[in-house]
């Protein structure tokens, strides 16, 4: 299911998102020669409805038409039939987010495929662009605390954080190969977004080799991902319906990269089936140890600070609620 070229298709950059469909018949790697052979790979589009990384290659791509890439650069456009709908993946679709491991599916191998064809290649580096629905920063996301990590995260922004769940995203399989890194870049449609992105593709096309010094402690901070927050499917919710299970604050996404202390409410509890699950890097279930329930209103138990909050139902049910961090101390 993947389209291999080494040409950018006629046409092509005049295109939004939602239009890639009517030149692109499939997801997309396109490979175009640089100064430095060895390439930059820049995933995209893997949600369909997060558009940022497009904008900002195709701004890239127009800036060097008749300039020499700094560096080669292949570009992999992924969920095109989700661009059309403006959708994050269509019902019988995989996340193309979560098929960077091991799968039987198309996707999968897909997956599996292109970074077979980038190690081959001699990867340099690896950028993959998101949005997020709520109110976040820009920030960078890592797979392995390591200093060319850091040094390509902090390019891009001071706030890096650290993950290894969920499994299956496209960083985590090109940490195997080189420095990579997840970068969120505020809402879709927000033209500081996508000059950040440009930016920042643009310094990785520069870079000539990743610095061996260590990146002073003062230039960064450093996140943990320490459980993923989910609704579980049986449990209605809202932020507006008095009569759903769990009822939420339409003020919850201000909480976004906050370190909240203990007992911050989070959620009214209206009947005996609204709950809320966290599930920790081990794949456990540890709710308890977050969260706790007093007089029918879920409170904070420890201190956390969140990140992905949104007011946007259908991604709460597709991916989660939220991730829950904690502050880590530089790397050494």
């Amino acid at each position: 299911m993947l389209n291999e070229l080494n040409h950018i298709p006629k046409g092509l950059l005049s295109l939004h998102a939602a239009r890639l469909h009517e030149v692109l018949d499939g997801p997309t790697l396109i490979h175009l020669q640089g100064r430095h052979p060895e390439p930059i790979f820049v995933s995209i589009l893997l949600h369909g409805n997060e558009d940022t990384g497009w904008e900002a290659a195709r701004l890239l791509l127009k800036k060097y038409e008749n300039r020499e890439l700094p560096r080669s650069l292949s570009l992999f456009i992924g969920n095109i039939s989700a661009a059309r709908d403006g959708a994050r993946h269509l019902d019988k679709q995989h996340d193309y987010n979560r098929i960077w491991h091991e799968g039987r599916s198309e996707e999968h191998q897909m997956a599996a495929n292109i970074v077979k064809i980038m190690d081959k290649r001699n990867v340099f580096a690896s950028i993959d662009i998101h949005n997020n629905t709520g109110l976040n920063p820009h920030y960078a996301c890592i797979n392995v605390m390591e200093h060319p990590f850091l040094h390509l995260a902090t390019l891009f922004s001071r706030t890096v954080v650290y993950f290894i769940r969920p499994e299956g995203v496209q960083s985590s399989a090109f940490s195997k190969l080189c420095p990579a890194v997840t970068v969120e870049c505020g809402k879709p449609g927000q033209s500081h977004g996508i000059e950040h992105a440009l930016d920042f593709i643009e310094a990785a096309l520069h870079l000539d080799h990743f610095p061996e010094h260590q990146v002073s402690p003062h230039d960064y901070d450093l996140f943990h991902t320490v459980a993923t927050v989910k609704i579980p499917d049986e449990v209605n919710f809202s932020f507006n319906d008095s009569d759903a299970d769990l009822l939420f604050s339409k003020d919850i996404e201000q909480y976004n990269f906050r370190e909240l202390p203990p007992l911050t409410p989070l959620a009214l509890l209206q009947s005996e089936s609204g709950r809320i699950e966290a599930w920790s890097e081990e794949g456990d279930e540890v709710a308890d140890r977050f969260f706790e329930s007093i007089d029918n209103r879920i409170y904070t138990r420890l201190p956390v600070m969140p990140s992905m909050l949104t007011l946007d139902e259908e991604v709460i049910r597709q991916d989660c609620l939220c991730y829950l961090m904690e502050r880590l101390p530089s790397i050494t």
